[in-house]
């Protein structure tokens, strides 16, 4: 019941959707192009530049869950959410801060400060995705924070999503968007966890298993590997298209200021569909729903192709279209994480949370981080080169790709990932109450894991 949790928490906790969301889309946005554009890196190595701290992000997520895991406070998470949300708004900041000349400095000043942010990042995503699971048990109330999340993040990337590009190239330029960017990530990490104080723990047991085992443990659940597959391919193909956006914009529609208002068009329809995808949850179940979203977004994703024609008009259209599938990807699977957590913990007698968010946040980032680096070879296959005022069929033809084609192909290769899941319809079909039902003071498999 909703009752069992104070609004302050509920909605509190949905302010750490600041950091994380000015995080996810400025550097998804703007790395790409200030690499190619301001730093005159090739497509290919600013691709790979952008793909290794988040990769590395792949192996420090379950580190950062494991470690955050054996932590015996009773707010346990929280303390990681005041240091690392002001270190990953500092790294951000410093990404782009650094010198431009020489060539080798510069790559490397990007290097290290995005790989500060990075981990920086994990240790605060994934405890911050614990506490979902630990501070309430019930599955309606875990619906109702990630929709309260999903609007405080899409509202973020909305923000930033017009106000960062705006800064780099109007107003200041990189540096001054840098900083902008990274003091509203550490304002957003602060207050989430002021606002979160007090909150209950209702799941407390010792953590299981070694570090080496985390992705067995996790890959190895029937429930979490397809919602683990599905993660992956949408993450890659959605930063795909965000680092193409001001490609697009500049090649396909010949005007660089055009990016704000593909942006503007994407993301906010998905801040007014959250309410809409958080019922279709409670009338479809959260696979339902998780299912329609990705068939609107993969659809979204494959008109996008009629950029090639130049025509704002269609492009703004169907990036909305886009934006509301978008909204719907991210309520449903943060919503299904928790599920698969306590499922697990109540059948094994083990609190593994920490574990399962790590490598849900390691392997998301990884998706991030190939979203990027495929643009990079696409872009390299097409002969493009920044800074320059024409391109042929080839460098526009790869930039199509990379806004459209390959995007849509990944998206909808999750849909056989997303049908196999089937822990959300024993979670709806079991009376509350019930032996066995999440929740039951009755179950078995409950008592075993509070124990």
């Amino acid at each position: 019941m909703v009752e069992e949790l104070p609004a302050r928490i509920r909605r509190g906790y949905a302010l750490g959707g600041v950091a994380t969301g000015v995080y996810g889309t400025v550097p998804s946005l703007l790395l790409m192009p200030y690499l190619t554009e301001e730093l005159g890196v090739g497509a290919l190595l600013a691709g790979l530049i952008v793909f290794a701290p988040k990769a590395w992000d792949f192996v420090c997520n379950p580190l950062a869950g494991r470690i955050s895991d054996r932590v015996r406070r009773r707010d346990r998470r929280r303390p990681f959410l005041l240091v690392a949300g002001p270190v990953m708004g500092l790294g951000l900041a410093f990404i782009f801060t650094g010198p431009s000349t020489p060539f080798l400095l510069a790559l490397a000043w990007v290097l290290v400060a995005n790989l500060v942010a990075a981990t920086a990042y994990a240790f605060f995503q994934v405890p911050y995705l614990a506490m979902s699971a630990e501070v309430t048990g019930d599955y309606g109330v875990r619906t109702q924070m990630m929709a309260w999340r999903v609007g405080v993040v899409t509202s973020a990337i909305a923000v930033s999503g017009v106000i960062a590009p705006w800064l780099a190239t109007t107003a200041g330029g990189y540096r001054a968007m840098g900083a902008v960017a990274g003091v509203v990530i550490v304002a957003g990490s602060l207050a989430v966890w002021w606002c979160t104080r007090g909150a209950p723990v209702v799941r407390a047991e010792p953590a299981g298993g070694g570090l080496r085992d985390q992705l067995r443990v996790v890959l190895g659940n029937a429930h979490a590997r397809p919602l683990v597959i599905a993660l992956v391919l949408q993450a890659a193909g959605t930063s795909m298209l965000l680092a193409a956006v001001a490609y697009a914009a500049r090649v396909l529609l010949g005007d660089a200021t055009t990016g704000s208002y593909l942006f503007a068009a994407f993301v906010l329809p998905g801040v007014l569909s959250a309410p809409l995808w958080a019922w279709l949850g409670r009338r479809n179940g959260k696979k339902g729903g998780y299912l329609i979203a990705t068939a609107v977004l993969g659809c979204g994703l494959v008109a996008m192709v009629g950029a090639w024609s130049g025509s704002l008009a269609w492009c703004v259209v169907w990036a909305a279209v886009t934006g509301a599938g978008y909204a719907g990807i991210q309520v449903f699977p943060l919503a299904m994480l928790p599920d698969v957590a306590a499922h697990d913990a109540r059948t094994t007698g083990h609190n593994r949370i920490g574990l399962f968010s790590g490598v849900w946040a390691g392997c998301e980032l990884l998706g991030f981080a190939l979203g990027p680096g495929l643009l990079g070879v696409v872009l390299a296959l097409g002969g493009y080169e920044g800074g320059l005022d024409a391109y042929d069929d080839a460098a526009r033809l790869a930039v199509l790709a990379g806004t459209s084609l390959v995007p849509a192909a990944l998206v909808l290769l999750s849909l056989p990932a997303i049908r196999a899941y089937r822990l959300d319809q024993a979670l709806r079909t079991t009376p509350p109450g019930s032996p066995g039902a999440p929740g039951s003071p009755e179950s078995p498999v409950e008592s075993a894991a509070t124990h």
